[in-house]
């Protein structure tokens, strides 16, 4: 540590950099018996890019990061060896690059006598995933690139040819991200897992998905402390006749949107070549309402993509090759004027709350601080009013090495997250950690007229007035963390939204409410964009996009453009017969 950097040997400098963590054999007297050197890369990564608290830093880190193919392997991961192993003039590389139904007809195409059995058995796992509308997938695409719902089928896919029997298939919304055109080969997949002699559960919201089962269990009548009761059990058509919530709206249907906005200008895409999109010019409308619809695979979010490509928005990094780029010289939106939603992680971390996200964790210390004179840090789980025991996060982990680690409630706190002194404090007869444990709902009622309440109405617009001041964001879902992400920023005006599937995992009566939020974001002056496969969301969009017709290599071209009316009289477009 005395010696300059500059005045290492290449060997030190390596060390320095990268080495593993490894005991010193001549440790500095200061240092623990046990600690262990870490080279200063390794550290960042494991401490900072790659941990959870990493993920709050994000717009500063993303700046400084660089992703790139590497150019030894072009992204293959392989060695040159391996890659000079061919059967024809294919390597593996090559056959795992291509899409899954090409390389199930290549894989057909080998003769050779030594690939009879290893043929069949890819062929049927190759079959699986095609059956489940998977076919424009590649083998080697990166599971962190796939949507949840994609992610779902493979599972699927690979349990359907398992000569399993007797297994319980728990499967939390599988319909996500689907069009109804991929609703059809799911039914059949999830009933050849049935007729294998297994049961099903599925976690469901989709009309069609619902439909298909042998026994329907509804839970309710409403959200978080006011849901948690059976309220029917039965057949298809019992729910029908059932006076519940779902009963009633499940056969209900929107009507196509007759009245439709005018867009004020266009935004011109012109030969649009990301990812599976081939060559697509298209004029995008502003100030309306626009849905972005298509099979799953399609291009949508590859369009919406090149969109934002102009100014990532929030420090987030997107790479688009050059011709993929539009050619208007002038965005239409300022800086920070384009917002993208998505149901990726906003940057949570075991103390992130929906208070500290809204920021008025803030404000209600102020107020305990303001009462009784104190430190605001007093009140704060973070600070000096954290439960000594478990640091404030309510929960004590315990790492079990190659297992997943395990969350248990610190039985200090009880899961409250403030020492005992921040708890003798109290206003209007509620303690911090009772005030943060409200619900949204309540705590509008209890800071009736305050700044408080005011920022927290934008949850209530959003349906989320269920969820607790003091809820690990963490437990959220993807579609409740898109709309708390939504609910930031229902203030704004004259801004550009692009919202990625915002009705995944939403019963038909929140649909409804959600499209009525769309509304009023139009009406102050914005721009909605929303990628979406939901019949009700599409019927109420002034402005429809279709792109299609296939998935993957058989999609990437616009095959509709016009309103809802004009949709249902297309014979081009994949979604117009399931209006």
């Amino acid at each position: 540590m005395d010696k300059k950097i500059k005045d290492y040997s290449p060997e030190e400098l390596e060390l320095f950099l990268h080495s593993p963590q490894i005991k010193l054999k001549n440790p500095p007297s200061n240092w623990p018996k046990t600690a262990k050197y870490e080279g200063l890369i390794p550290r960042m990564y494991r401490s900072i890019i790659n941990s959870e608290e990493g993920l709050l830093h994000a717009a500063v880190l993303n700046p400084m990061l660089q992703m790139g193919t590497c150019p030894d392997c072009g992204g293959t991961r392989l060695n040159e060896k391996v890659r000079s192993c061919k059967i024809g003039d294919m390597n593996i590389a090559d056959a795992c690059s291509m899409s899954i139904h090409n390389l199930n007809k290549w894989i057909s195409s080998i003769t050779d006598p030594l690939a009879v059995d290893i043929k069949t058995a890819i062929t049927q796992r190759l079959n699986a995933l095609e059956e489940i509308g998977l076919g424009y997938l590649s083998l080697d695409r990166p599971i962190g690139t796939l949507s949840g719902g994609e992610a779902q089928r493979c599972k699927i896919a690979k349990y359907i040819n398992s000569s399993l029997a007797d297994v319980l298939y728990i499967l939390d919304e599988p319909s996500v991200g689907l069009h109804n055109h991929d609703i059809k080969l799911m039914k059949n997949s999830v009933r050849k897992l049935r007729d294998h002699g297994n049961t099903v559960i599925l976690v469901e919201h989709h009309k069609e998905m619902i439909r298909i089962a042998d026994n329907i269990v509804d839970m309710g009548p409403g959200a978080g402390a006011e849901g948690g009761q059976i309220l029917y059990q039965g057949t298809y058509e019992g729910l029908l006749k059932s006076e519940t919530s779902t009963g009633k709206m499940i056969e209900e249907t929107v009507p196509l949107k007759t009245e439709t906005r005018t867009p004020n200008e266009y935004f011109k895409i012109e030969n649009a070549t990301l990812h599976n999109l081939k060559g697509v010019t298209v004029n995008l409308p502003l100030g309306v309402f626009t849905v972005i619809c298509g099979v799953a695979g399609s291009g949508k979010s590859s369009l919406m993509e090149v969109f934002r490509a102009p100014q990532p928005p929030r420090g987030e990094a997107i790479q688009i090759a050059e011709e993929s780029n539009p050619s208007a010289s002038t965005p239409p939106w300022g800086d920070g004027g384009l917002i993208y939603i998505s149901q990726k992680n906003i940057g949570v971390s075991l103390r992130s709350t929906p208070a500290t996200y809204m920021e008025v964790a803030g404000d209600i210390r102020k107020l305990f601080a303001k009462k009784h004179k104190v430190k605001e840090e007093y009140f704060t789980f973070n600070g000096k009013g954290a439960c000594p025991v478990c640091g404030g996060k309510g929960v004590i982990v315990s790492e079990m090495a190659f297992m997943d680690n395990i969350e248990t409630v610190c039985e200090a706190c009880q899961g409250l997250r403030y020492s005992p002194e921040a708890l003798t404090y109290l206003y209007n007869g509620q303690n911090i950690a009772e005030v943060m444990d409200f619900s949204v709902e309540k705590a509008c009622e209890f800071f009736e007229g305050t700044n408080i309440a005011k920022k927290l109405q934008p949850l209530v617009d959003v349906g989320l007035s269920y969820l607790h001041l003091n809820q690990a964001l963490s437990t959220l879902s993807g579609g409740e963390l898109q709309r708390l992400k939504m609910a930031s920023y229902l203030g704004q005006e004259g801004k550009i939204f692009i919202i990625d599937e915002p009705t995944d995992g939403l019963h038909i009566k929140d649909v409804r409410h959600i499209l009525g939020l769309f509304d009023r974001m139009v009406e102050r002056g914005n721009t909605v964009y929303v990628i979406e496969h939901n019949m009700d969301v599409i019927k109420s969009a002034d402005y429809i996009i279709e792109l299609g017709p296939g998935a993957g290599e058989d999609g990437g071209t616009i095959i509709f453009m016009g309103t809802p009316l004009e949709l249902k009289d297309s014979k081009e477009s994949i979604t117009a017969k399931y209006l």
